[in-house]
């Protein structure tokens, strides 16, 4: 091979990555529907599928402001770090399993907390991040909520809640379980102070999250299709031999069965919810 066509070839390989590469930032494949869109046409439908209606899974920060007023979010406990006490280890270190995660996600762990304004009522909130683990509820995230409901109760605040979550964080044990107890009993405390929960539920929301904290709203709301559940629908297939109904354990389906209070698209999430602190006072 010359000269010549060594660098023609090369050339024309370099205009196949480039090309894929602006394909990849100029359009996306709905995972639903199977509609290509331009990436640009998602965003601005809050990134949700203009076809469908599919909801993608996006960052907590992105969540809170499609809820909050511009600039109104303060956020708390941001230096809250996982610790390590059993020393796990799989085909990784769980030490280089939450540096990578923080490397990834530009944050301490999986759940961000703080306060903001919704048409300039103010509320604490907060929300999970799915880059972060899995958006697994370990100590850090179960101190995060907790802290957050005392902060509310303290303030005289209503509590959101936007879960994104495989569940618990299993590389902390026993110590990632008793998460479940102790925000559940942070919600008592907050019930006792006249104070509601709403409880916004993302693709997917799961294992001890769902078991424990999440279904506890005092409104329980979902996005479309949404996967809510504690376990899985392919494990309770294996376990039970039995065929699923369609749809089994989706927002529309628990909302069928009185399992959620409504299904919202992010479009009706600020009035709606604006609304419903209205009605708590």
């Amino acid at each position: 091979m010359g000269i010549r066509d060594f660098l023609s070839e090369k050339i024309q390989k370099v205009g196949v990555i480039a090309k894929k590469q602006i394909d990849e930032n100029l359009w996306m494949k709905c995972s639903a529907c199977g509609e290509v869109n331009y990436h640009r046409e998602v965003t601005k439908n809050l990134n949700t599928c203009p076809r469908c209606g599919k909801h993608f899974i996006i960052p907590a920060m992105d969540k809170i402001n499609i809820l909050l007023d511009k600039g109104s979010f303060q956020e708390m406990d941001s230096g809250l770090r996982s610790l390590d006490p059993l020393k796990f280890r799989d085909s990784k270190k769980y030490t280089d399993r939450v540096k990578a995660a923080v490397k990834k996600t530009k944050m301490n762990d999986a759940f961000v907390s703080g306060v903001g304004r919704i048409n300039g009522k103010p509320v604490h909130i907060g929300a999970y991040e799915f880059n972060f683990l899995g958006g697994s509820m370990g100590s850090v995230v179960g101190e995060k909520i907790v802290r957050l409901i005392e902060s509310a109760i303290e303030n005289n605040q209503h509590v959101i809640t936007i879960s994104c979550s495989g569940g618990a964080r299993m590389q902390e044990s026993i110590l990632s379980l008793m998460q479940m107890a102790k925000t559940s009993a942070a919600l008592v405390k907050l019930r006792k102070a006249g104070l509601a929960h709403i409880s916004l539920l993302t693709d997917p929301t799961t294992g001890g999250v769902t078991a424990s904290y999440a279904m506890l709203g005092d409104v329980n709301i979902a996005e479309p299709g949404s996967l809510i559940c504690f376990a899985g629908p392919r494990v309770i297939e294996q376990t039970i031999r039995q065929t699923l109904p369609e749809g089994f354990q989706r927002a529309e389906f628990l909302l069928e069965h009185g399992m959620i209070d409504m299904v919202l698209s992010r479009k009706e999430w600020k009035e709606t919810i604006y609304k419903l602190l209205e009605f708590f006072g």
